[in-house]
Order: C-alpha cells, then sequence, then structure tokens
C-alpha cells in the first residue's frame, strides 16, 4: 500500500482484480467530493471499501464550484443556523488538521450601499459568523468606512458604497482537494477507480448485494459485491436509483451555477468582494494570477455531464459584477469560463436559489442508501451520515466515524516543508513563488512529485503555454493521480482549461506526449487525445455564444464524449 495513496496504470489494473475477488462491506458509486468522503469515512473505520466513478473524479459538481469553504453568509438570512455552524466546523477543521496544504484563508470585502440600517444588519449577521466559526483560525470581521474599503479595493466605484465590511472564509482547489480525499482513501487500503461505470446492480432476496460495473475505455465488465452500495451521484441520483428498479424517497434538481475567470490586474483590490443580487450573491474570488466571478442559479434540464455555459449566463455575471466597478469588464477580458450543477433536493415549484443546501439521506433498499443535496464543505458530515445509514447492512458493531482526525495525504508535515521553503526553493533551482504554489498543491507528497525529475531536469520547466505549471505536473497526474485521459490533466489535475485564454490548446500536445508512455499510448492515440480535447474547447467556446440554455446545450454536444458510457451521456 502507498504511504500517499499513488494512483498510477499499477494501481487502477490492481483495483479492477479486487472489483471481482473480493467481497466489500461498501461500494461508493460516484467519485465526487461526497463519494471520495464516503469511501474515506468507510475505510478508516475498518470496512472494506470500493469506489468507482463513471467519468473521472470530481469531473461533475466537485470541480465546477465556488472552490469556497464558507458557511454560507446568506443562510444566516434564511435562519438556517444550523447549517452555517456547521459548515463554519468543517473550514476550522480543514484549515487546521485535515488539508491545511489546500485550503487557505480568503479575506472578503461586503460593500454597504444603504446608510443607517444595513451595517447593523450585517454586521450584527457577521457578529453571529464569527462566533458560530469557533477556533478563530481566520481574523474576526471588521467594519471600514468608505475610504478603509477603497483603499483594499481602490477598483471599486466611489458611488457604489457608503462603506463595508471585511471578514474571511477560506478557498481551495475543489477539483484537487476531491482528487486528494480519494487518495487518501486508497491509502488506507480502498480499491478506487475511475472510468468505471455502474450498469446494473445485483439483487437478492429484495437486498441490492453489488454492482455491475464496466471499464468505460476497454468494455471490460466486472462484478462488485459489497454489503452496503452508497448512491453518491449528485444529479444523477434518481437515475441511478431507477437502474435499482426501485423508487426513491427524494428527488435531485440540478441548478446550474455558471463562473468566469478574469486576469486578476483587470480588478483592481487586494481582497475578494461579496455582492448582492436580486436572486442571490455573487462573488468576486481571488484566485492566483485570476479572479473567479460568479455564480448563476437557475434550472437545468438538458445534458448533466456537459452544462453548458451561454451567453445570457456569462451577461448577468459582467451586468451584476459591472455595477460595482470603476472600470467595467468586457467579454475581451474573460480567459475562462465553467458551468457547475448544483443537486438540490427538489419540491415541485420552488425556485432553485430557495432550495434547500442541507442533505438528505435515504435507505430506499436494503443494501443500497442515497445521499444527495448539501454543500462542498460540509462534504464529510455527509459522508459520515451516509456511512451510519448503512449500519442495518453492516451490522451494529460499526465503529464511529474518525474522519475528523484523519488529515488528508500531503498534510503531514506541510507546515515544517513551509518554513523550510526558501532551502526547498533553492535545492531544486526553483523560484521561491513556485515552490511555495508546489507546497500549497501537493503538501509533503511534493517530493514524490520532484523524485519524477530526478534523472530529467527537463520536467522541472513550465509547461509551455500554461507557464503556472512545471511539466512535471503533467506527467505526476497520470503516473500518481489516476489521470487516464488529456482532459483529465488539463481540465481537474491542473486547471489549465480554465486559466488560459486559449484554454489548454497550446498545451494540449506537450501534456499529451509527457503522459503517453506512462499511459501506453501510441501516435495515434496521443493524436486523437489531443484532437477531442481541442474539440471540447471549441464547442464549449462556441457555446458560449448561444443567446439561451437550448442553443447552449446543443452546441457543446457536438463535441465528442472522452469516455464512451454504456448506460448513454446522461446517466455517470
Amino acid at each position: 500500500m502507498s504511504s500517499s495513496g499513488k494512483l498510477g496504470p499499477q494501481q487502477r489494473a490492481e483495483a479492477w482484480d479486487r472489483f471481482g475477488a473480493e467481497q466489500f462491506d461498501v461500494l461508493v458509486v460516484g467519485g465526487g467530493v461526497t463519494g471520495a468522503g464516503s469511501a474515506l469515512d468507510a475505510v478508516t473505520r475498518g470496512l472494506n471499501t470500493a469506489l468507482v466513478e463513471a467519468r473521472d473524479f470530481a469531473s461533475g459538481t466537485s470541480s465546477r464550484s465556488s472552490k469556497l469553504f464558507h458557511g454560507g453568509l446568506r443562510y444566516l438570512e434564511q435562519l438556517n443556523f444550523g447549517l452555517v455552524a456547521e459548515a463554519l466546523r468543517e473550514r476550522e477543521l480543514m484549515l487546521t488538521r485535515i488539508a491545511p496544504h489546500l485550503v487557505k484563508p480568503v479575506r472578503f470585502l461586503y460593500p454597504l450601499q444603504h446608510r443607517l440600517w444595513e451595517r447593523p444588519y450585517v454586521g450584527a449577521g457577521l457578529i453571529l459568523y464569527d462566533t458560530m466559526g469557533r477556533g478563530r483560525s481566520v481574523p474576526a470581521h471588521r467594519h471600514l468606512s468608505r475610504t478603509g474599503a477603497l483603499k483594499l479595493s481602490p477598483g471599486l466605484r466611489q458611488d457604489a458604497l457608503v462603506g463595508a465590511v471585511s471578514y474571511y472564509d477560506a478557498q481551495a482547489d475543489d477539483a484537487r482537494h476531491t482528487l486528494t480525499v480519494v487518495r487518501t482513501a486508497a491509502r488506507y487500503g480502498a480499491a478506487v477507480r475511475n472510468s468505471s461505470e455502474v450498469t446494473g446492480f445485483l439483487h437478492e432476496g429484495g437486498r441490492v448485494v453489488g454492482a455491475e460495473v464496466r471499464d468505460v475505455d476497454s468494455g471490460a465488465t466486472t462484478t462488485i459485491r459489497a454489503k452496503a452500495v452508497i448512491n453518491a451521484t449528485g444529479v444523477w441520483t434518481d437515475d441511478l436509483q431507477r437502474l435499482t428498479g426501485g423508487r426513491g424517497r427524494f428527488r435531485v434538481r440540478a441548478s446550474k451555477g455558471v463562473h468566469v475567470l478574469v486576469p486578476r490586474d483587470r480588478i483592481a483590490s487586494e481582497v475578494g468582494l461579496i455582492l448582492r443580487t436580486e436572486r442571490s450573491v455573487l462573488f468576486v474570488i481571488p484566485w492566483g494570477n485570476h479572479w473567479i466571478i460568479g455564480t448563476t442559479d437557475t434550472d437545468w434540464n438538458l445534458d448533466r455531464a456537459h452544462p453548458a455555459a451561454s451567453r445570457a449566463d456569462i451577461d448577468y455575471i459582467l451586468a451584476h459584477v459591472n455595477e460595482v466597478l470603476s472600470v467595467p469588464l468586457t467579454h475581451n477580458d474573460i480567459e475562462g469560463v465553467y458551468a457547475g450543477l448544483r443537486p438540490l433536493l427538489a419540491g415541485e415549484s420552488e425556485q432553485t436559489s430557495q432550495l434547500s443546501r442541507e442533505h438528505a439521506v435515504a435507505r430506499p433498499l436494503p443494501g443500497l442508501v442515497s445521499i444527495a443535496g448539501g454543500k462542498y464543505t460540509t462534504y464529510r458530515v455527509m459522508a459520515k451520515d451516509a456511512i451510519d445509514a448503512a449500519r442495518p447492512d453492516l451490522g451494529n458493531s460499526l465503529p464511529p466515524s474518525v474522519t475528523e482526525h484523519v488529515p488528508l495525504v500531503g498534510a503531514e508535515g506541510y507546515h515544517a516543508l513551509i518554513n523550510q521553503v526558501d532551502r526547498l526553493a533553492e535545492d531544486r533551482g526553483l523560484p521561491v513563488w513556485r515552490m511555495q504554489r508546489l507546497l500549497d498543491r501537493y503538501g509533503s507528497m511534493v517530493d514524490e512529485l520532484m523524485a519524477l525529475a530526478q534523472d530529467d531536469p527537463t520536467l522541472l520547466e513550465p509547461l509551455p503555454g500554461a507557464g503556472e505549471y512545471l511539466r512535471v505536473e503533467a506527467r505526476y497526474a497520470a503516473t500518481h493521480e489516476a489521470a487516464v485521459h488529456l482532459d483529465d490533466v488539463l481540465a481537474r489535475r491542473t486547471r489549465i482549461s480554465i486559466e488560459t485564454p486559449h484554454r489548454g490548446t497550446e498545451s494540449a500536445q506537450p501534456a499529451a506526449e509527457l503522459v503517453a508512455d506512462v499511459l501506453g499510448w501510441d501516435e495515434a492515440r496521443t493524436r486523437n487525445e489531443v484532437e477531442v480535447y481541442q474539440a471540447r474547447v471549441a464547442a464549449e467556446r462556441e457555446s458560449q455564444t448561444k443567446p439561451d440554455d437550448l442553443g447552449a446545450d446543443a452546441e457543446r454536444l457536438l463535441a465528442p464524449d472522452t469516455r464512451k458510457l454504456a448506460v448513454g451521456r446522461a446517466l455517470g
């Protein structure tokens, strides 16, 4: 067992062999953060655990969020104190114990637009926010005059605020965090595998006792037997429930959230912004050399594997952020765009912005537990609840959850390495800023990353077209991080697909060449991976020019799918 949960081609082959050979206690279906968390929760309770994902880890909602670990200020307005307190506790755990290498404090400015009533109203909410966020690894909120606010954020229009309040939350690269949860589960012995699609369920005596699984790349099939199956498939929850032949206990609706990225120099500000809109809130979030601006909140009933951002979505974001900026943003400023789907617990007629962000767990059949809803921030609590709900299938001697005491791989030793960053940078011949960035992406696994470059110093050169990343990071994605397609490398192991104006097309060929020998690609396969990736980017760009969802969806679906699912594009 690798101490870092290495997930390369050999580990993928071993997981496949285990699937057919072992009797598992728990099979988790869905490799987003909730499924990854469920696998980690189960395996650290001593349960023999398998995790399968039809596409790639975090390829759905868990790579397309606002990338925040936050309590959710607006839930205070809805008087949902329990959800906020729970989320703030999780934020504190991530910052201090579970993932300090991945989760970082981020400061926000809340511009005030109304005199007299708004400051005490917002201030009272933030006092609650600070009080609930016990542990205080982030500073408390502060009240600012208009002059003080404009010093922090000179890019704001003077007439857009009468003052402001600043407060802290936390942020993380969601796809990297999810992958690290998966690798931590593997480190403790879980058999985990992407490109592994559930095509049916095994039944005995009215119970679900496992699943039929297909490798979507090779077409090979196997059967996984398990005492309990956890359905953690997010917006596909209802589809998977139907595949069991039974009825679910709740419905899930998909709400589309769109974000855009612009260069950091386009908005003159030292801090992030949170702005009220008529529907919800709009975040302007610092993200390395960029700003992430979002999100929208609209019903989505079209293709769930590849939700598309329309021109209307992008116009909505620009219109609202430009209400407060002294130098308005234009479409030409946008470097990247991404759209994701929130799995909301559904009533029949509510607006999606009003639907609950709480989660629900049900056991619709013996041997099957479904979990849906919730927030990225509370994934660990959701995972605990899902495994607890399987107790009737697992036995009353089920040990309690221990994940609040389990750091993710890379966390151990991170603080010591940060204190040595100057020496580490000098030893590797890298700038200090780059070594700091690597530590904040890999933590103490940075040694593993650097070992790949020991015999080939050119791997420590920047990846063409994406200077923020090193060539070794693309290779490591294939050797250690379960990447099996070029899209995995450019969209999730790195975020090149949203962080560069070319959306990764200039990095596609060099990245493909770096992973080809690891993944056993010949020249034709390498060329095909590049062509498929470029077609995806072209389709996404074109979809973002369409005026509405129908047009955007139709355009996005013209691109070939990297993974050929047997059950269809809708179910993943």
